[in-house]
């Protein structure tokens, strides 16, 4: 394989008019926009430097091998990777089958099984939806409504990385997360053991417990919103290892949107806000659906990070 699309490790899709902050007007394309998210050295490296000269030499002409199979098939990130690899396999041949796997465009975190999200690592498997780095924007604007003894409830919540985060970032934070997905459930809860969160399995809301029906003050919610039609324009890591109900948002994109924002006033206390993320081509109508459903809208912009959220805060009363 040689195009270098097959390795960006976050798709970004670029909104319904095709047209990006910097005014260029591309069709419906995919990017990458991930930087090193894996950060520091591991114990390839660091550890290795402790043995032998002869062992540290052995090691670092493997990872060399690694690195240029992976340069072949297109990987930007490949000596990133080849120590990721090399760490994560117990032998020559477990190596061999996890650099065969990756050169032919099996994800990275779906080989080791764990994918990095603000700090956090987060348990992902095959067939789940890898945690974008972008999403890191929606994680951090939720944490900035969190207070002591808030709660917090994670919708969509795949592998659960914004919940790990609200959970890590606030003490006494109460969290429920809940997805459809059987094994993003089964990840969330990988993720989030240790912590006090609720993992939940259901469709949207329906698994959500009762009782919190007009008490939850943070509803954060990564719903798909690539358009149905530009699922295709994916990088094959999405389209082909990822589940389509986790990228597909409908015709424009938005409908999970309209879905998230008519449930809010059931959940959410007045006051409480409703959070979750678009593409750049979409703010306009995603802010029109915001407040047509009664709360006051409001959008937050990372450029470092390509990344749009819009905040909706239900009324308080009188």
């Amino acid at each position: 394989m040689s195009s270098g699309v097959v390795w960006c490790r976050t798709a970004y899709w670029q909104g319904a008019t095709g047209s990006d902050r910097s005014g260029a007007t591309p069709l419906w394309s995919a990017v990458a926009t991930s930087s090193r998210p894996w950060r520091g050295r591991n114990r390839v490296e660091s550890g290795v430097r402790g043995e032998s000269p002869a062992v540290y030499a052995a090691v670092m002409v493997v990872s060399a091998h690694v690195v240029q199979r992976l340069r072949a098939a297109g990987c930007v990130f490949a000596e990133d990777e080849a120590r990721l690899l090399v760490d994560a396999a117990a032998d020559a041949a477990a190596l061999e089958r996890l650099v065969a796997r990756r050169v032919a465009g099996v994800p990275l975190e779906h080989l080791l099984g764990w994918a990095e999200f603000a700090g956090l690592r987060v348990a992902v498997e095959p067939g789940v939806f890898v945690p974008r780095r972008r999403t890191e924007f929606l994680a951090e604007s939720a944490v900035s409504w969190v207070r002591p003894g808030s709660r917090v409830v994670d919708l969509c919540c795949g592998a659960g990385a914004i919940a790990a985060v609200v959970a890590a970032s606030v003490p006494g934070v109460r969290v429920w997360a809940s997805d459809v997905d059987a094994a993003a459930v089964r990840c969330a809860r990988r993720t989030l053991a240790g912590t006090r969160a609720v993992v939940c399995e259901g469709d949207f809301d329906a698994a959500l417990p009762a009782e919190l029906a007009g008490r939850v003050d943070v509803l954060v919610a990564n719903v798909p919103y690539v358009p149905s039609e530009a699922v295709a324009w994916l990088p094959p890591e999405a389209r082909w290892h990822e589940p389509r109900a986790a990228l597909d948002g409908g015709v424009d994109g938005l409908a999970w949107v309209r879905r998230l924002v008519g449930i809010a006033p059931r959940w959410v206390r007045p006051g409480g806000v409703v959070l979750f993320e678009v593409a750049s081509g979409q703010v306009e109508t995603a802010v029109g659906v915001v407040e047509a459903g009664g709360l006051a809208a409001r959008v937050r912009v990372c450029d470092e990070r390509d990344a749009i959220v819009v905040v909706g805060r239900v009324p308080r009363r009188g």
